[in-house]
């Protein structure tokens, strides 16, 4: 699924893909809300959102990914670089094993396309965490 309502505004840095995220997970039905949702934005030269898709939706507590699926939609749409995203539906948003491996593994998948991965965000109701605040990418 793709949300059409936030196309366009300017990302001026990594951080600012949280509250569009948690906005539109909030959007969502209440039960979808406990599962894992992952998230990729697209983004043009200029740092404008080109696109937020829903890339999976998992179970409480995991969310298959892939990247063949997560970039799929960045080279049909020629975006420069993207921010991923998911959810973590227990609201602890420390990442997991499992966390640090995929953003490894897009991250490496990003540099072979020429797509640079500027962030890596995982959310919660109220709180985030961000793999490059943490210096993690």
């Amino acid at each position: 699924m793709v949300y059409e309502k936030y196309h366009g505004p300017k990302i001026s840095r990594p951080l600012d893909a949280v509250p569009i995220l948690q906005a539109i997970l909030k959007s969502n039905d209440e039960i979808d809300r406990d599962k894992e949702h992952f998230y990729s934005i697209g983004l043009n030269g200029a740092n404008k959102v080109i696109y937020v898709e829903l890339v999976s939706m998992g179970i409480v507590n995991q969310s298959p990914v892939h990247p063949r699926e997560v970039f799929r939609r960045a080279i049909l749409s020629a975006c420069s670089a993207i921010i991923i995203g998911h959810n973590h539906p227990s609201g602890n948003s420390d990442p997991s094993k499992e966390d640090t491996e995929v953003t490894s593994r897009l991250r490496a998948a990003g540099e072979l396309l020429g797509i640079e991965v500027l962030d890596h965000v995982i959310i919660t109701e109220d709180n985030f965490y961000s793999f490059a605040e943490h210096d993690l990418l």
